[in-house]
């Protein structure tokens, strides 16, 4: 049987000259706001999403204007650790060169939006001068590698951090496209004989997502990655780690052989043979993996292909090592911690909410001013966490009153409910081009309703996680959540429910292609249901597997069962 031909994006990569193609062209075109189809493609290994505000799609066409191009860009922050003059530099960043707002990623990292072609360089340059980067932010690479934010075990958490940076570093691209394009590095005179020594010149068959988690917090979501390292704590210190493998969310609508996945435990290794296990996963992956049909390329389907233990021979022989048995762990979930906490080297640390990651300013709740004044002070370390949150940490006794009082100034402190806590919602529009649906715009306004239907049932407290996305590539992760809106069309979304609050088994689908008004129908009738009938503690993901109103799925295969039998229906 004859090999599948590669994907177009497999022959945009193999001619790109290790990631420059013709950018420099495309940024110096006067003539429009947009980079060339192939160039498209290849920004986003440089951090860079070209977008369009699609709110004014018709309108630019009815005056025969191309559409209003704008950039995304996404830095890349290593376990989501930022010091006051690196957020005072995003900041600035935001108000020069896009839209003068900063958001807070799923990922742990900054995103600006609204950035024109003309600023790209600068933009870029300035990021570069905060001594973070843009390099494999997006891309068909090792994305920002994530780490759990809350340091109560505070030598745990600083060697689980090294190990995010240690791996965030390992795994870079080694291309100098873009120091070239970006910096006005020196140019490389024979790219040929460049050499990607983890990548090679294909780099991966799709993006590949890395974490590190300090039980018993979960909150970035472990099994929802292509890789993880669950830190194995003992007497303080970190003695190895569980190694996850296989986790991925995206699927697509009406593809039954697309379904999102929970990751598998692969075995256990030593701190000092992480990295070695991070490059055998990643290069098993880039020779196994698929190139010829990127809906099936992610490490997830790889591993399904192959099936767990031949992956696992496949990692121990790259790796000369062979993988100890997983030690016993247990998460408690997978949101993250609000208000003051104290670790135990005496450091406080405080958790803001910010809805949706949005850092700006809004009547009194004035986010962007606010924590601009606390890093204009120096008051404390910032922590971008993958709930889209902020963690100020590393805070002295002696300024917590002053983090403290500004919090209050800026209304950085008032309280909202715990189901809009542990909200997590997209982008969607009107700039991602995938999105079908709203859903940061619209998270605010159904957040309402929710809590509406929850104090009608005395539910008022009750903690339940709730995501919206706009498509169903699972950008906010909403195939872990206990209650999630996938956007179908727009004003209609798929209705899941039935995850957990520790993120260890997917969400289950339970109706196709519904409004606002039915959605709100049958979560006020489970609302009530769940308020007779819970159980002491029992969560309302917990409830709807337990009383069947969803069936049992607890893999990516039943997933996509459960989806064609709705749709058939």
């Amino acid at each position: 049987m004859s090999k599948p031909e590669p994907s177009a994006v497999e022959r945009i990569k193999d001619q790109s000259r290790l990631l420059r193609g013709t950018i420099v062209e495309s940024l110096a075109d006067p003539l429009t706001g947009a980079v060339r189809d192939d160039d498209t493609q290849l920004i986003k290994f440089h951090g860079i999403y070209q977008q369009d505000d699609r709110d004014l799609r018709q309108e630019r066409r009815e005056q025969k204007l191309e559409p209003a191009f704008q950039f995304m860009v996404r830095a890349r922050v290593p376990g989501g650790l930022c010091t006051p003059a690196q957020w005072l530099a995003f900041d600035d960043i935001a108000r020069v060169h896009a839209n003068g707002t900063l958001r807070l990623t799923t990922r742990q990292a900054f995103q600006l939006h609204g950035v024109l072609k003309r600023n790209l360089k600068p933009a870029i340059a300035a990021i570069n001068r905060s001594l973070l980067d843009t390099l494999a932010a997006c891309g068909d690479v090792n994305r920002n590698v994530m780490c759990s934010v809350l340091p109560l075990q505070r030598a745990a958490y600083v060697t689980a951090n090294a190990l995010a940076v240690a791996l965030s570093t390992h795994l870079l691209p080694h291309t100098g496209a873009y120091h070239e394009i970006w910096l006005d590095g020196e140019k490389v005179v024979d790219t040929a004989q460049e050499v990607e020594p983890i990548y090679g010149r294909l780099y991966l068959p799709r993006k590949f997502k890395v974490a590190v988690a300090v039980p018993p917090d979960n909150d970035v979501d472990i099994y929802s990655q292509d890789l993880g390292f669950v830190a194995i704590v003992e007497h303080g210190a970190v003695t190895g780690y569980n190694v996850l493998v296989g986790g991925g969310m995206g699927t697509t609508h009406g593809d039954l052989a697309t379904y999102p996945r929970v990751a598998d435990v692969l075995g256990f290794c030593t701190p000092d043979a992480a990295l070695a296990v991070a490059e055998a996963v990643v290069t098993t992956q880039r020779d196994h993996g698929d190139r010829s049909n990127r809906k099936h390329a992610r490490l997830k389907y790889t591993i399904e292909d192959l099936g767990l233990e031949r992956f696992r021979a496949e990692v121990e022989q790259r790796a000369g090592l062979r993988l100890e048995p997983p030690r016993a762990v247990s998460f408690r979930d997978n949101a993250d911690p609000f208000g003051w906490r104290t670790d135990d080297a005496g450091f406080h640390h405080v958790g803001l909410y910010i809805p949706s990651g949005r850092v700006t300013d809004d009547g009194r709740w004035r986010a962007l001013s606010g924590l601009r004044e606390i890093a204009a002070r120096g008051l404390a370390q910032f922590r971008l966490t993958a709930n889209q949150n902020l963690m100020l940490s590393d805070i002295t006794q002696d300024r917590r009153a002053e983090v403290h009082a500004l919090l209050e100034e800026y209304g950085l402190s008032a309280p909202v409910s715990a189901v809009r806590q542990r909200a997590l919602a997209c982008v969607g529009l009107p700039t991602c081009a995938l999105a079908m649906a709203e859903s940061e715009r619209y998270a605010p306004d159904f957040l309402t309703h929710i809590e509406t239907l929850l104090a009608r049932h005395g539910l008022g407290d009750a903690p339940i996680g709730i995501r919206i996305t706009g498509c169903p590539n699972g950008c906010a992760r909403p195939f872990l959540a206990e209650i999630a809106l996938v956007g179908k069309a727009p004003g209609r979304y798929n209705l899941y429910v039935g995850g957990v609050p520790d993120g260890s088994r997917l969400t289950v689908p339970l109706r196709d292609n519904i409004t606002e008004s039915d959605i709100l129908e049958v979560l006020d009738v489970l609302f009530a249901r769940y308020a007779a009938e819970r159980t002491p503690a029992e969560s309302f993901g917990a409830y709807t597997r337990r009383v069947a109103i969803v069936p049992a799925v607890d893999t990516g295969r039943e997933f996509a069962a459960q989806v064609g039998r709705l749709t058939a229906a």
